[in-house]
């Protein structure tokens, strides 16, 4: 667990709209200007839709919903930029720190993983290594604790309410059809 460092922070929240009232936060203004660029690609995919043929047209509502995203953002984007910058403060220790940057990478992985492995080696791949990271613990702990909620969280997604899951390379239907077999013959 981190200690508060008490120059930095008094261990309340900072939860401010926008942060903190006066001063600009490191990557806020980056993440404005990234919201105004995205509200400006949907109002282009907008306007594609059928231009301005009409207040009717089908692109009508959508356009005039993302003009309002690019205006606000616009207006958040200049009242951000005459902020002050917050000092003592860092992107990488206070905003986005080493830790959120590994899980961003574990879930792009998990998603890349999921269908060519499947459901269950690649969920175990990403348990093992969050729970790795997160707690701390020896390898036995975290080994045994990421499958034994894996195989809990299969039983209940698969086996209760047959959830179909990306099979990968693990049979898992030839697993399921073994089980059915042997409990149907043991109880004949």
């Amino acid at each position: 667990m981190q200690h508060i460092d008490p120059e930095h922070h008094d261990g309340t929240s900072d939860a401010t709209p926008g942060g903190y009232e006066s001063r600009r936060r490191p990557g806020e203004l980056a993440f404005d200007t990234l919201m105004l660029a995205a509200g400006l690609g949907l109002l282009w995919s907008a306007y594609g839709i059928s231009g301005f043929e009409a207040l009717s047209a089908p692109g009508t509502v959508p356009m005039a919903t993302t003009f309002v995203m690019v205006v606000a953002a616009a207006i958040v984007v200049l009242r951000t930029m005459r902020l002050p910058l917050e000092p003592g403060e860092s992107l990488a220790r206070d905003i986005l720190p080493g830790v959120v940057l590994v899980f961003a990478a574990l879930l792009i992985a998990y998603g890349l993983l999921l269908r060519p492995l499947g459901f269950i080696p690649t969920s175990a791949l990403f348990l093992i290594l969050a729970i790795k990271i997160l707690a701390r613990r020896g390898w036995g702990w975290t080994v045994i604790v990421s499958l034994g909620s894996l195989a809990l969280i299969w039983l209940i997604f698969r086996i209760v309410f047959t959830v179909l899951m990306p099979a990968g390379i693990v049979p898992e239907a030839e697993f399921i059809q073994f089980f059915r077999a042997l409990l149907a013959g043991g109880g004949a």
